[in-house]
């Protein structure tokens, strides 16, 4: 009888262990983390679909213990209010463009300068070697998943563009560097979402847009222009994938190892689509009879001029802010050189 007695409390108590602690530790282990991504592209932009490729990734790589719920299109956070969203959980990860917040970002705004980028990948590898280098603090909030760029950006319009007077009071859509450029040429910024680009040149709210040859396809631009502009001095627009810092603190080592390394492989991937992207624009517009002019020697020179205070004004800007811009332009144009 008292052997039977003793028994009890150990019958229950792996009664306890089976019941109550074996299942509650198993649904931690099965626990999904779920996260929300938004990117400003529309869905079957093709860099939206790459990145819904870096989603499934994600949740193939951790064997279904992390998923991410994609939302392009900017349905779930506009572009310009991406960064705060991320910042505030409403979106988990945000993909936008630093330009659509000008002065938000000032020391990464180096990458937008109008330094003569050639290619994205040239773009997106100065970038992410920009930002492990020098690390803005500007970026503190979240935490920095990787960069990229768009290809170099051109001035689209109606009419060909082979002379600086052909630009004098164009309304042409633009936003944070891109402005500046257009106003340093001579034209008039129009300040909005490339999103409203194609509406706004159809009405003749502008007469052009500043963008990567990849516009003409992507955003339908082609539709309604018909000639590009291709300079020396031309700039790019620096994107950035970022998440919210508390949702990365809270993943697990091995998960967050994944993900950087999945990451590495898509800013290669990421380059390699926006130089695609840049080429199939291009074709469409000479399908379309369209044409990309190249500036002659002698304009180009003049282009530069015009141009060259807007690298000045980023120094003595960054300068004032306490901020390395002189180190920051000097590490882009030895990059550019060498790459």
């Amino acid at each position: 009888m008292q052997q039977r007695s003793t028994l009890i409390p150990v019958v229950i108590a792996l009664l306890f262990l089976f019941f109550v602690v074996c299942p509650a530790t198993h649904a931690a282990e099965s626990q999904v983390i779920s996260l929300k991504f938004s990117t400003l592209f529309p869905a079957m932009h093709k860099v939206a679909l790459l990145k819904a490729d870096w989603c499934k990734e994600v949740e193939k790589r951790t064997n279904g213990k992390v998923k991410v719920d994609f939302f392009p299109g900017a349905i779930l956070t506009p572009p310009a209010q991406t960064y705060d969203n991320v910042v505030k959980g409403i979106a988990d990860i945000g993909e936008t463009f630093a330009s659509y917040t000008k002065g938000r970002f000032p020391l990464l705004e180096v990458i937008d300068l109008p330094l003569g980028y050639k290619t994205a990948t040239q773009g997106t590898r100065l970038a992410n070697e920009f930002y492990k280098k020098f690390k803005p603090k500007e970026l503190d909030g979240v935490k920095v998943l990787f960069l990229h760029t768009a290809g170099p950006q051109d001035i689209f319009a109606k009419k060909p563009i082979t002379k600086l007077e052909e630009i004098k009071g164009l309304k042409i859509r633009s936003t944070g560097t891109s402005a500046a450029i257009v106003l340093a040429l001579g034209g008039a910024p129009v300040g909005m979402s490339m999103g409203e680009a194609y509406d706004a040149i159809a009405r003749g709210v502008a007469n052009g847009v500043v963008g990567p040859v990849e516009i003409i396809k992507g955003w339908k631009i082609g539709e309604v222009v018909s000639y590009g502009t291709i300079y020396g001095s031309r700039h790019t627009n620096a994107a950035f994938v970022i998440m919210n810092k508390n949702k990365w603190n809270a993943l697990p080592p091995d998960i967050q190892k994944i993900i950087d390394q999945i990451n590495e492989e898509f800013i290669e991937k990421q380059a390699k689509l926006w130089d695609e992207l840049d080429k199939e624009g291009a074709d469409l517009l000479a399908q379309k009879g369209g044409k990309l002019v190249t500036l002659s020697k002698e304009e180009d020179a003049r282009w530069k001029t015009a141009l060259k205070p807007i690298l000045d004004e980023y120094v003595n800007n960054m300068k004032a802010k306490g901020l390395p811009g002189d180190e920051a332009l000097k590490f882009c144009v030895e990059y550019l050189k060498a790459h």
